[in-house]
């Protein structure tokens, strides 16, 4: 038994390190015929390059199909680049191909993959040097066929979407030798005219129909043109040198048309939508300023010196009730207690005895007759009853005794 044994794994890997180190692997055009081509749900193409000898399997992934501008079936004769790589789990080789074209374009294919690889090293195709379309357009300009399936197209949606937006068309010729010149000048027309941007492009074809727009010179005037340009050239699976210099590209003539014009019903429904919005947000700002208010007032109510002054008129007004009530109830009191010193006083009224029958008596002096002892027989008294007085003699005096005093 060998003292080296390796593993499936090792032996594909090494044989793979061999397909990767072999520079002519690494780019590579083959040509044959197509079977077993299946296309998978994650956007993969698998199929088979076979010829009178033998087949290769090939595979090309959903990222590299952008510049596949045919679909592919069984039986079609093709040109294919791509690499040869081991894949490691089979223990296979395959082609994993970047660039399909049709037998019998392979020489317009490897001039335009030229070019295309030229104007990019020039860096013709970075996104700094592309200039934004305009969101509402009043002039579009167009260079295509006057006559052809695009310019139809591009007038109803534009027609559609804002009547009031001008189409200015210069009739270009998009096919034969005349048509790269033809482009070129309706670039230059229009770029000079000032219109807001331009659309450049035609309907779909093959490669050699679309070919003007492969030119140098058309692409030159794309990225020379101060005005934005969108390409617009072919079917959504055609794909142009124009496509790559251009500001935008767009898959076809009405989606063009759809990018560069504006829709007039969804700008007014926008502004409708931001009305609203506007009154609504409005409407809460009012009330929230109406609340701010209220409490201000409220508050301003509160410090007020005319509530103040309410407040101190009430407590005023309070504290006179109660002094009111306090004065009645001393009154009241007191007007008793008067009573009451009335009718003793009555009881002891000198009037009020003489009613009884008692009199008083006064002498000359008007000094009160109390004793005999003040008195003479022959002294001049004054007799007061209730009714008036007696003027009178004492004729003599008595003492009584008392308690064995006389």
């Amino acid at each position: 038994m060998a003292k080296n044994v390796y593993s499936v794994r090792q032996v594909n890997s090494y044989i793979k390190n061999m397909f990767v180190q072999d520079f002519m692997l690494k780019r590579i055009y083959v040509k044959g015929e197509i079977s077993n081509c299946k296309y998978h749900t994650a956007g993969h193409i698998y199929f088979s390059l076979k010829d009178e000898s033998g087949a290769i399997p090939c595979v090309m992934f959903a990222g590299d199909r952008r510049g596949l501008a045919f679909r592919m079936r069984d039986g079609q004769k093709i040109i294919a680049l791509g690499s040869i790589s081991v894949y490691e789990r089979d223990g296979k080789y395959q082609l994993y191909a970047k660039e399909i074209v049709l037998d019998g374009e392979g020489a317009l294919y490897q001039k335009y993959v030229q070019l295309k690889r030229e104007l990019e090293e020039m860096g013709m195709f970075s996104p700094q040097y592309k200039q934004p379309i305009p969101l509402y357009s009043r002039t579009v300009g167009v260079v295509t066929a006057p006559k052809g399936a695009a310019v139809r197209d591009i007038m109803n949606i534009a027609g559609r979407r804002n009547p009031c937006v001008q189409l200015i068309l210069y009739p270009a010729t998009v096919q034969g030798d005349q048509a790269a010149p033809s482009i070129v000048r309706g670039i230059q027309v229009l770029d000079a005219y000032g219109v807001d941007v331009i659309i450049v492009g035609r309907g779909g074809g093959s490669i050699e129909d679309l070919w003007a727009f492969n030119e140098e010179m058309v692409a030159r005037a794309v990225f020379e043109c101060r005005t934005p340009v969108i390409s617009a050239v072919g079917h959504e699976t055609d794909t142009t040198i124009v496509d790559y210099v251009a500001d935008l590209r767009a898959p076809t003539p009405s989606a063009a048309a759809e990018l560069a014009v504006a829709d007039y019903r969804q700008l007014l429904e926008g502004i409708e939508l931001f009305r609203n919005q506007l009154t609504d947000r409005l409407e809460r700002k009012t009330d929230l300023y109406r609340q701010r208010l209220e409490r201000c007032r409220l508050l301003l109510q509160h410090v007020s010196p005319q509530n103040r002054l309410n407040e101190k008129k009430q407590y005023a007004a309070d504290l006179m009730e109660q002094m009111q009530q306090k004065m009645q109830r001393k009154l009241t009191e007191k007007r008793h207690q008067l009573q009451l010193f009335a009718g003793g006083l009555e009881g002891l009224s000198p009037l009020k005895k003489l009613q009884q029958g008692y009199s008083y008596t006064e002498l000359a002096d008007k000094k009160a007759l109390r004793s005999v002892l003040q008195i003479k027989a022959g002294d001049a008294v004054t007799i007061h009853v209730t009714d008036g007085k007696i003027l009178a003699k004492a004729e003599k005096t008595e003492r009584m005794e008392r308690n064995g005093q006389s």
